[in-house]
């Protein structure tokens, strides 16, 4: 009797072990095209202003300290037809300066609300329960494309009595939904005719090529090709309708965007660490130690033992200082091959965060760092 497996048998066997190992491996992530590049010309616009909220509750800004406010007032005032005798000095108190901003969104046109956001500039209070009164907004070329006012939406709370004040979030800043009406139509340089240029919002050779692979294939070939690692020519057709049709089909296209390089966020200020899936440690010897050093002042005071002796009280002034540092420890720090290892092995360091900076720093100079190390 004959024991064997037939040439299908292994084959079978063979692709059940090569699936069950990749079920255990991470799935690339395929992203809409729309989420990975822009197209050229279609972008915001920013719009400035500056403007006068009124109505405040006695929390405007002090008169004595910002003039401009002052000013701005009887400018308005005279505008408006109303005029004040000369050296007339105005105490405002509901009347705050402030800028008004805002984003114009592409393809934008006249009678279209957006919204807008109302800062301080000076020193009122709270900008709670104002209104802001006709601004225009210009844009980069000094032209008006929008007008704002409207009620001041502030997202804070304060009191104060006897001294003693409480504020939750901030006050001196606010939103007007819908606040802003444009009154002029930004010109966007959509090509009727010609290819459309795709700009990737992350520079990356790889992403590209799969940019181009994934149009053709779905356009047919020919329809896109990649000039750098940035930008990418697309053909598009060249009726109006059609071309929005196209742009539309485009922007769902999904594609997987290349793997991010390893890199290490560290802000010093507030002693944030982050880091991606990306970051491998090599094994490396770790000691960290922290210095402490602790001053101390005690007062002592000699005075004449018997009375009417006749001699004087003495305060005398005794310093100690006392210095103290942990012996230092060599931890040994076992390599990591992904994100979970790579915080327990710095997690066994028992650092605090600001520690943790110093240490990754003096990884990345020995080496054992395999990520880039940016400070911000």
């Amino acid at each position: 009797m004959r024991y064997g497996f037939g040439w299908r048998t292994v084959a079978r066997r063979i692709a059940v072990g090569v699936a069950c190992w990749l079920a255990f491996l991470p799935a690339a992530h395929a992203a809409r095209l729309k989420e990975l590049a822009t197209i050229a010309g279609v972008r915001e616009n920013q719009l400035v202003g500056y403007g006068l909220v009124i109505g405040l509750d006695g929390s405007g800004d002090q008169t004595t300290q910002t003039p401009f406010t002052v000013q701005s007032t009887l400018n308005m005032l005279r505008n408006l037809g109303v005029t004040l005798p000369p050296g007339t000095r105005l105490q405002l108190k509901n009347v705050a300066a402030v800028m008004v901003t805002a984003e114009l969104p592409p393809f934008a046109k006249p009678g279209q609300r957006i919204d807008v956001t109302v800062s301080s500039i000076g020193n009122a209070k709270s900008l709670r329960g104002g209104t802001l009164v006709m601004t225009p907004l210009k844009g980069a070329d000094g032209q008006i494309y929008a007008i704002a006012q409207g009620n001041v939406l502030v997202g804070g709370a304060g009191a104060q009595a006897g001294g003693a004040a409480q504020t939750i979030n901030h006050l001196a800043a606010g939103r007007i939904p819908g606040g802003a009406t444009v009154e002029r139509e930004v010109p966007v340089a959509l090509a009727t005719n010609g290819p459309l240029r795709l700009e990737l919002k992350t520079t990356d050779f790889t992403t590209a090529a799969r940019v181009v692979t994934a149009i053709n294939q779905k356009f047919g070939a020919g329809t896109a090709a990649a000039q750098d690692g940035r930008t990418i020519l697309v053909n598009a057709p060249h009726d109006a309708s059609a071309r929005v049709a196209f742009l539309g089909q485009l922007q769902e296209l999904p594609v997987t965007p290349a793997t991010e390089p390893a890199k290490v966020i560290v802000n010093a200020r507030t002693g944030s660490v982050v880091m991606n899936q990306e970051v491998r440690l090599k094994p490396v010897a770790v000691a960290h130690g922290n210095l402490k050093v602790t001053i101390q002042e005690d007062l002592k005071v000699s005075q004449p033992t018997a009375p009417l002796a006749g001699g004087e009280t003495v305060v005398a002034r005794q310093q100690s200082v006392k210095i103290e540092q942990p012996p230092g420890v060599l931890h040994h720090i076992k390599g990591g091959a992904n994100l979970a290892e790579v915080i327990q092995a710095l997690n066994a360091l028992g650092a605090t965060p600001m520690d943790l900076i110093s240490i990754l720093q003096a990884m990345k100079a020995a080496g054992a760092l395999e990520a880039e190390l940016e400070v911000i």
